[in-house]
């Protein structure tokens, strides 16, 4: 089954342009508990090192009162492995970080740091955490995520959202490449999620990629929320995955 990861930041940020303290509405915990009344499998959480949306106080409510998973993402910092030691959230998702940037705007160099990354795999996985690698869909980075013993990988889907409404050629061949990434970390003995950019319809094409665990998505359900509530936003979600076949992919890895 396709599992969806609901990403509450966007809520989080909608508080925060009227309530800097963090305490005001909507709070993004009562946006994941209807979340998880609605069907979602699990929610991804980023507490920033500017804390411009999600709150410390977030995350230990939802790790406090959420019964399903709660994925933590985060840099790759001493604060943030220290939060991580106490807060013991099911998963966590290392992230790259930029003070400038509106949201992740790419995956991980993990060819470049593959020893700062696996010591912070190791000190996780000590405490008890699942580990993922937010990366592109590079061949190199994902044999990287092999070398730090992460046992998932998040493949950055942001150049397939984008491919998704230029050419017939660009879609495809993001599409190739995420197939062919997921194929590598498979046999790298690596489980595979995609985040970053999915909505209700690039979601379409994912459906036929083989061995997907879970996708993450976050402003796409925040912004019809605004609009058919919580409820509904995260059922026509989980109505646009229901078709998942993965054994069989119109995009075959090379």
């Amino acid at each position: 089954m396709l599992r969806l990861g609901v990403n509450v930041d966007h809520s989080a940020t909608l508080r925060q342009a009227r309530y800097p303290d963090g305490i005001g509405e909507p709070d993004p915990v009562a946006f994941a508990l209807r979340c998880e009344a609605a069907g979602a499998h699990g929610i991804t959480a980023h507490l920033r090192e500017d804390r411009r949306h999600i709150q410390d106080r977030d995350l230990w409510a939802l790790r406090d009162r959420l019964t399903i998973a709660l994925n933590f993402e985060m840099a790759n910092t001493e604060e943030m492995i220290g939060i991580a030691e106490k807060l013991r959230p099911q998963c966590a998702c290392i992230v790259p970080e930029k003070r400038e940037e509106l949201t992740t705007e790419g995956g991980l160099d993990v060819r470049g740091s593959v020893g700062p990354l696996r010591r912070a795999c190791q000190r996780l996985q000590a405490a008890g955490i699942t580990v993922s690698l937010f990366v592109d869909a590079e061949p190199d980075q994902i044999d990287a995520t092999a070398e730090t013993g992460a046992e998932f990988v998040e493949l950055h889907t942001g150049p397939y959202a984008e491919a998704w409404t230029a050419s017939p050629e660009r879609r495809i061949a993001e599409s190739r490449r995420l197939v062919e990434a997921a194929a590598r970390a498979r046999s790298n003995g690596i489980a595979v999620n995609l985040g970053h950019g999915l909505n209700y319809e690039n979601v379409r094409d994912v459906l036929v990629f083989p061995g997907i665990h879970e996708l993450n998505i976050g402003h796409s359900i925040v912004s019809r929320a605004l609009f058919s509530g919580v409820d509904t936003a995260v059922k026509d979600m989980l109505v646009a995955m229901q078709d998942y076949q993965p054994g069989s992919s119109t995009f075959q890895a090379g």
